[in-house]
């Protein structure tokens, strides 16, 4: 009989518990005890009180594009300089297969690194590049086989309805017959937004796939497609996962909307992820005064009982030409900008954002996946703040990244 994979995590500081060791049996938290208590593990880990927090997770990346900003400039600022200047970028051939396999592993290192074991990416898919990107995103993927879980959203092109809608139909087949975990794409960049999310909803059940879509990324109050997707996923009863992200201009509406639209995507079991670092860089900057911050409706959304969680999406790419890959970025964002205590706005980029995307448990609790990510920081909120580079990630209790920040002060001179 083949033995069970046995590892203790010794002298780890976890909030509510202090110092503690965590005995982990075959990829799982099997127990807690005192430290010292157990020695008949395989391998021991010591973190010498460091505090050991759930692994985070990235519920919205776009890796095919991450690591680009110096490549592909935006003067606009806004979202559509920054489709326009991707676009033209890959028409001159910007990025080859090599680069797009070495950025996107770039990237997905940077996550592992700061602690992240779970990223959803988008990857663009057009009749003009066809799954170019996809094939590179795969081959990225396969160089982190069991270090870091990667979904992929399959990003479509608009328009997917009406005229000229052929040759990105075709390239979503090719999608789907390449294989992704998700369908994506921009209801409200499409020029009939009902059409398009009827046609994805119709595409997704025949390939047995979730959804993941971008939608409403603008503050004009007017655009609400939304709605008409928590409309249309009720009606036909969809079976498999769907997600909303940005939902900015939900953000603009009446207090009665939100709660009325915060409803209905709780009926729809639709999840949203809210992204601060893009939707700050790109939104508001037409606004002189009373400048919006570009985020959803986080509080009624919270209230009412729809699972939220927080990505970075774009990282140094002409989207975000910031970003440094670290979900404490995302959470103090989220205590600043999104108004959360730094406990909540935490859980929004571990827990909930593995929840959201449809991943095991992984709340550092008995029974649970051992993924967690252990940092020298005293509290979650030191953490958050400082965001402290010495690290120790942890994946089905194995050490899987380490890294250790170095200071020196020179006196005297």
């Amino acid at each position: 009989m083949q033995r069970l994979q046995e590892n203790i995590i010794r002298n780890a500081l976890i909030p509510e518990k202090g110092i503690v060791d965590l005995f982990v049996q075959d990829g799982k938290i099997a127990s807690f005890s005192n430290p010292g208590d157990r020695n008949d593990a395989v391998q021991t880990y010591d973190l010498n009180g460091w505090l050991l927090l759930p692994a985070m997770a990235e519920p919205h990346a776009h890796l095919d594009k991450a690591l680009t900003a110096d490549q592909v400039p935006n003067p606009s600022g806004e979202l559509m300089g920054a489709i326009k200047a991707w676009i033209a970028a890959a028409e001159k051939g910007t990025f080859t297969h090599e680069n797009t396999v070495q950025r996107a592993s770039k990237a997905m290192e940077l996550l592992l690194v700061h602690g992240v074991t779970a990223v959803r990416t988008h990857v663009n898919v057009t009749e003009s590049i066809g799954v170019s990107s996809l094939k590179a995103l795969a081959e990225a993927k396969e160089r982190f086989k069991g270090l870091l879980e990667v979904q992929i959203v399959a990003l479509m092109n608009s328009p997917l309805t009406g005229p000229g809608s052929e040759g990105n139909v075709q390239a979503l087949e090719s999608a789907i017959e390449f294989g992704v975990d998700f369908l994506g794409g921009c209801p409200h960049l499409e020029p009939y937004p009902n059409d398009m999310i009827q046609f994805m909803f119709a595409i997704a059940e025949d390939a047995g796939l979730g959804i993941d879509f971008h939608v409403d990324e603008t503050l004009d109050a007017q655009t609400l497609t939304l709605k008409e997707l928590a409309k249309q996923s009720l009606e036909r009863g969809f079976p498999y996962s769907l997600s909303a992200s940005h939902c900015v201009s939900l953000g603009m509406q009446t207090e009665t909307v939100q709660i009325e639209i915060s409803k209905l995507l709780r009926e729809a079991n639709i999840s949203v992820f809210t992204l601060p670092q893009t939707n700050l860089f790109l939104q508001g900057r037409e606004h002189v005064s009373a400048m919006p911050r570009g985020l959803t409706a986080i509080k009624t959304l919270q209230e009412q009982g729809v699972l939220l969680a927080a990505g970075a999406d774009n990282v140094r790419d002409p989207f975000n030409t910031m970003g440094r890959s670290d979900p404490f970025e995302t959470a103090a964002l989220m205590v600043m900008a999104g108004h959360q205590t730094p406990e909540a706005a935490f859980d929004l980029v571990s827990v909930k954002a593995r929840e959201a995307m449809g991943l095991e448990k992984a709340a550092v609790e008995i029974g649970d996946v051992a993924d967690f990510v252990a940092v020298d920081a005293p509290t979650l909120g030191t953490a958050i703040a400082d965001s402290p580079m010495s690290r120790r990630v942890f994946k089905n209790g194995n050490l899987v990244a380490s890294s250790d920040q170095r200071t020196t002060i020179f006196r005297g001179l």
